[in-house]
């Protein structure tokens, strides 16, 4: 007899995870495939810098078991400025994360498979009824949840997702000690994440230090390879040719080293608006979507949301006897996610693009800008409030709408 689940998911990542954990507390039938083996979870996916803030801590009840430190601060840097604002936030250990996710989802009753990578997935009179996993397996659900990151293997299949290379972001992260995380030449990065806007480090993106503890931090740069990359980079240099600079060049690194037990590193991500997300039977969460924050990257607070949202879909849809996944269902997680989860990505989205770019002497009136406005003001123009955005605009940035209104057009 074929095996049938109230909700099967694919990838045990934070939105896999957490879905499952919101799931299983409902009781549930719920079963999650991960491609990787148990003993070597998350080896494969240990990508993230893990940086988050309170907000997402409280909401889910994150303990304090898997944070490597509690920050107090977010800095932001240009070449020759900065501006600090103080943001409580936590760096967590990300693999001691993930395991904790699913250990804490399987105390409530979810299952996983692991060794279990999702294929395809199961067509019935045209509907997705199942996955096929680790070859020929097959399991079956009432609703099919894609949680599996860019790979994205039945959003993909299902047209539900229709993520763009030109859309994809690269990163790379070290782990360090040794870093002087208070030099007399920079803002002091003691509990903090810091954001540094540098085309000669990160063209078209953005480096980062993440202070761990002590001398350590987590250290790393990401970029899109698009138009701002092709302006102000040097496209015959490798990402990791960029964080070797940078590591080369910043006083703050001349005593650092990487940590020798600590794995380097290498992610991706799609910083665009999503598509669709969800069908008869079926949502897509996490960065299948894709969710994170555009402009700063942040995502495990939005993947985990998304993960929210899509248990609460579930719920709604596989309550009572007369169960119902019709797409119009479905589409309530369509709603939660435009409305709740990611109300402003189109604004953030186009302030993210804006940025990127910007030439580096313009970071630095922009860091000049931000340590002259109040809170209000700065907390209107980062959820992209027009009367806050307005106060970031000068005169002088008229050729740089008109190349992005451009680049817009030509799209």
């Amino acid at each position: 007899m074929s095996e049938h689940y109230d909700v099967v998911i694919a990838g045990a990542g934070p939105a896999g995870a957490q879905c499952a954990r919101d799931l299983a507390e409902r009781e549930y039938d719920v079963l999650v495939l991960e491609a990787e083996p148990e003993d070597d979870f998350p080896r494969q996916s240990n990508k993230s810098t893990a940086g988050t803030f309170a907000s997402m801590m409280g909401a889910f009840g994150i303990p304090d078991d898997v944070v490597m430190n509690y920050t107090d601060e977010v800095v932001l840097e240009s070449p020759n400025e900065h501006f600090v604002q103080y943001q409580p936030g936590a760096v967590l250990e990300f693999a001691d994360f993930k395991r904790w996710l699913v250990a804490d989802g399987r105390e409530s009753g979810a299952e996983y498979r692991f060794g279990a990578r999702v294929n395809n997935p199961v067509m019935e009179d045209g509907d997705v009824v199942g996955v096929q996993y680790a070859g020929d397996e097959e399991v079956y659900g009432d609703i099919i949840v894609d949680a599996t990151g860019p790979a994205a293997p039945l959003a993909k299949k299902l047209d539900v997702c229709q993520l763009e290379r030109s859309n994809q972001a690269v990163g790379i992260e070290w782990e360090m000690e040794g870093v002087d995380v208070d030099h007399p030449d920079f803002a002091d990065l003691t509990d903090a994440m810091m954001l540094r806007l540098d085309h000669e480090y990160a063209p078209g993106g953005y480096s980062w230090i993440f202070h761990t503890g002590g001398d350590t931090a987590k250290v790393g740069l990401c970029y899109i390879q698009n138009e701002s990359y092709q302006q102000f980079g040097d496209t015959s240099k490798s990402i990791d040719d960029h964080l070797n600079h940078w590591l080369d060049t910043d006083p703050r690194f001349e005593n650092a080293e990487r940590i020798a037990d600590k794995q380097q590193h290498r992610g991706s991500a799609h910083i665009q608006m999503p598509a669709d997300l969800s069908t008869d039977n079926f949502m897509a969460i996490g960065d299948t979507v894709p969710t994170i924050d555009p402009l700063w990257g942040e995502g495990i607070h939005k993947g985990m949301e998304s993960a929210r949202a899509a248990a609460i879909t579930a719920d709604r849809c596989l309550m009572g006897t007369n169960r119902d996944t019709a797409a119009d269902k479905m589409a309530v997680y369509d709603d939660l996610w435009h409305s709740q989860v990611a109300p402003d990505m189109r604004t953030r989205l186009t302030m993210t693009q804006l940025l990127y770019l910007a030439p580096n002497d313009r970071y630095d009136r922009l860091m000049t800008d931000l340590n002259g406005m109040d809170v209000d003001t700065l907390s209107e123009a980062n959820e992209g409030g027009l009367r806050g955005l307005s106060k970031l605009v000068h005169v002088g940035d008229l050729p740089l709408l008109a190349r992005f209104a451009k680049q817009r057009l030509s799209e």
